[in-house]
């Protein structure tokens, strides 16, 4: 897997993939999705947070699940141990922080990743031949959110937290049963990349 994005005059990026490189990325977005409704049904699933939902009231903690804490972290970290005077006002700070703000994260990383979706399913590749990903500047967007959030999908699952871990990871052996997961995640770091670099060089910046 081996393709990049290339800019295209007025702020939009093009790509080729072949089926089997469209077929894996729409298999990631929709299980995000899942992950992300999973979410919504968790905290939103009772009547009471169903009906502080309609007022933008939503949950308050971290979610359990590690790959959902990567896609919803904390606004703010604790401080450390020997400075606990500040401690409960963190956490009290990203529970406040959560309440009001997961609502909308969550529809716009929903967003993103149906786009990413949507774009993919328009282009139908064939066979192994590849066809070339036309994306417009609001697309280009959308596709950079959900590429980010399958890298911390797939971070949270290979247990990356710096760039380090990922070097290490990338020295293991095919018959690793990781393997296969650690080069998506690298092929998803160089389609993010060049993603950025393309919507960079499209404008001029």
């Amino acid at each position: 897997m081996s393709r990049h994005f290339k800019p295209k005059p007025g702020g939009g990026a093009a790509a080729a993939f072949d089926e089997f490189e469209a077929g894996l990325l729409l298999s990631y977005a929709a299980q995000m999705l899942e992950l992300i409704d999973a979410r919504e049904a968790t905290a939103d699933g009772d009547a009471e947070a169903l009906i502080a939902s309609a007022f933008h009231d939503g949950p308050t903690e971290l979610p359990a699940d590690p790959a959902l804490a990567r896609l919803f972290p904390d606004a703010y970290t604790d401080p450390a141990p020997d400075d606990p005077g500040n401690g409960v006002d963190a956490v009290a700070a990203s529970a406040e922080f959560r309440r009001f703000t997961e609502h909308d994260l969550r529809a716009r990383k929903r967003d993103d990743a149906q786009a990413l979706i949507d774009s993919l399913n328009a282009l139908a590749p064939e066979g192994r031949h590849r066809a070339t990903l036309h994306l417009q500047p609001e697309e280009c967007r959308h596709w950079l959110g959900a590429l980010n959030d399958l890298r911390l999908v797939i971070a949270s699952r290979l247990e990356i937290t710096v760039d380090e871990d990922f070097d290490e990871l990338i020295e293991l052996p095919d018959t690793d049963p990781r393997s296969p997961l650690v080069m998506t995640y690298g092929w998803l770091t160089m389609l993010q990349d060049t993603l950025v670099e393309a919507m960079m060089r499209a404008t001029g910046e």
